[in-house]
């Protein structure tokens, strides 16, 4: 059995890699983008398991391991980090601490939810970015308006209260800006509005 302690991260990962039957000890680095990380876990043949630190942008990663038939453990990182004696951290140390924890049966491995779960979710967070993101534009429009005199709170965004708000005798920018936040999907974002925070 191969077990490797990987300290994964964006362009490339450090590993540390254990070969049961002979003991042979591997340590290198994989660069991710010219493929070979892929080249490397491609070759491996029997049973492999790989520890990583629980961390961000992974899912290529475990979809990767999954499809090459490869068990993927995500430890806990606070734990592994509290477990580590020399404080002092490098590549290196990391994934070697990831497969000696590994191998002496410690690695604090989480719960992972499903795919369809984690699918699920950014569908989710999709949806409160969206709420935020038109909060964000009726507290500009407000603010518009009260700059004017209008204070309608909630009323602004009805039927009677878009027309006061259409009607109001604004500066070339900031009726750029109210028009942008009442049909955010009919102005195009240049370089212009992107320097004058016009968004």
């Amino acid at each position: 059995m191969m077990i490797i302690g990987c300290d994964l991260h964006t362009r490339y990962q450090q590993i540390a890699m254990l070969d049961t039957d002979s003991g042979e000890l591997t340590e290198r680095r994989l660069e991710h983008e010219n493929g070979e990380a892929r080249a490397f876990y491609a070759a491996l043949t029997g049973p492999v398991r790989v520890g990583i630190e629980a961390t961000g942008h992974t899912q290529w990663f475990e979809a990767m391991l999954a499809e090459m038939g490869h068990e993927l453990w995500v430890g806990d990182a606070a734990q592994m980090r509290a477990s580590v004696v020399r404080k002092q951290k490098t590549d290196t140390r990391d994934a070697a601490h990831a497969l000696d924890l590994l191998v002496k049966n410690r690695f604090p491995r989480i719960w992972r939810p499903s795919w369809e779960e984690r699918d699920l979710r950014q569908l989710v967070w999709h949806r409160q970015k969206l709420v935020w993101m038109r909060g964000a534009v009726k507290n500009q429009l407000h603010a518009l308006a009260m700059g004017q005199g209008v204070c309608r709170k909630q009323k602004l965004f009805t039927a009677k209260g878009r027309q006061e708000l259409e009607g109001l005798a604004l500066g070339p920018w900031a009726q750029n800006r109210k028009e942008r936040g009442a049909q955010p999907t009919t102005f195009p974002l240049t370089a212009r509005h992107k320097a004058d925070n016009l968004y």
